[in-house]
């Protein structure tokens, strides 16, 4: 789910299909590696379909049909998104809109939902991370694009739909009846246990959230009198969002090394981040909490505290998203979203499809708490990640008593942008 933005980036694909309508030779260099008897066995097909079928079929339906069946094919994270289809996502990646409050992807050719997102429908009516929606109302999802899918569960604040879901372990397929919200990502939560142990809820990674994470560092560590003997960072069910930021919040508790890097086939996919020379809590034992509902960027965070070995990762192995879209507007307004990458953790670790295996197992059952619980002692892996840090007590005086509030300004803007299909 990450994606990168390019404007006005012209299609090779659409280009190649606009030339096959005009019926005219195709000239292609034997170097561009370009098939030609498949072009010249889509445009007698394109031919069949315009003489012979039932109907009349606009040419531009048939070949937007076309490109999506391409793209479709290669992953379930591409895409073709026809202009109606991207200016939906972009409305989705603003941060509010009328839906549930789902991260969802394709599996297995139904939508599988990544996680529910903190304080919305889904999550209070009981939708978990691993779930399958097979229907919205009457309407069967299966071999539904994901973009349309989306618009199926999107709708004005207030409305009612019903979606039926297929989970693990349950025989009969179970069905939710929500009523549509505007969803905000509320993104974060914070509290004290202990009077010396730090906890912070990140449901999600938006623009600003590196910044909100070091505040809250600074808020916990006011209310223990500077006195913060271990902090705990939980991503469980935190679906991903911008990568700058996963960069960010990583290096805020990293001194030196790599945090992340990608490669893909071109140029511009082989990247690499490194972290700058701070740690906001100084060495203070750091516990990463994670689930199957962690993905993408929550894993780039766990991924670089575990290979430097500055955290704990405790919970149940992560999601396993591990590519990078980007996203190219073509000249019609239509864009590709294409899978160009994939990024790997510092020790170059590929987790894609496999996730985070976490340094403390701690399985929770469907009774126990996943959100901030009151009290604590109600969420298994909660408790036990607090149990860890008050053995891991620190015997020196905690910097904040010698050094003040670290505001290092933290700059998140990187460029790449990851958006979730959020409904």
């Amino acid at each position: 789910m990450m994606y990168k933005f390019f404007n006005n980036t012209k299609s090779y694909f659409l280009v190649l299909f606009v030339l096959a309508i005009s019926f005219m030779p195709i000239p292609v260099k034997s170097d561009d590696g370009v098939p030609t008897e498949n072009i010249e066995q889509f445009v007698d097909v394109y031919k069949r379909i315009k003489e012979q079928y039932v109907d009349n079929v606009d040419d531009s339906q048939l070949f937007q049909s076309a490109i999506k069946g391409m793209v479709s094919d290669l992953d379930p994270h591409s895409s073709y998104l026809s202009k109606d289809d991207f200016n939906e996502l972009k409305i989705g990646t603003t941060g509010k809109f009328g839906g549930l409050g789902i991260e969802i992807t394709i599996e297995d050719d139904f939508v599988k939902v990544i996680a529910p997102i903190d304080d919305t429908p889904a999550k209070r009516v009981g939708v978990k991370s691993g779930d399958l929606i097979i229907k919205v109302d009457d309407t069967s999802l299966r071999d539904m694009s994901i973009n349309d899918a989306v618009k199926l569960m999107r709708g004005e604040p207030g409305t009612k739909v019903q979606i039926t879901i297929i989970r693990k372990k349950v025989k009969k397929p179970i069905v939710f009846d929500i009523k549509r919200e505007i969803i905000i990502a509320k993104g974060i939560k914070s509290k004290l246990f202990n009077n010396d142990i730090g906890y912070i809820r990140l449901s999600n990674f938006q623009s600003d959230s590196t910044n909100h994470v070091k505040n809250a560092v600074h808020k916990l560590n006011k209310e223990s009198k500077n006195n913060l003997s271990g902090l705990i960072l939980d991503l469980r069910n935190n679906p991903g969002g911008v990568l700058g930021t996963a960069v960010g919040i990583s290096d805020l508790f990293l001194k030196k090394g790599k945090i992340v890097y990608t490669n893909g086939r071109t140029f511009n996919s082989k990247l690499e981040y490194f972290a700058t020379p701070q740690d906001v809590i100084e060495g203070i034992p750091l516990i990463v909490m994670v689930n199957e509902g962690s993905a993408s960027a929550s894993e780039i965070v766990a991924g670089a505290l575990q290979d430097h070995e500055r955290a704990k990762i405790l919970g149940v192995k992560s999601y396993g998203k591990a590519s990078v879209q980007t996203i190219q507007e073509l000249s019609d307004g239509s864009a590709l979203k294409l899978t160009t990458a994939r990024y790997y953790t510092p020790l170059g670790k590929d987790i894609h499809k496999h996730g985070i295996d976490p340094d403390i197992m701690v399985k929770i059952s469907d009774k126990d708490l996943v959100s901030l619980p009151k009290p604590y002692d109600k969420d298994k892996q909660l408790f036990e990640a607090i149990e860890y840090l008050k053995t891991m007590k620190v015997s020196f005086e905690s910097p904040y008593k010698t050094m003040g509030m670290y505001d290092h300004n933290v700059d998140t803007a990187w460029g790449i942008n990851e958006y979730g299909a959020t409904q």
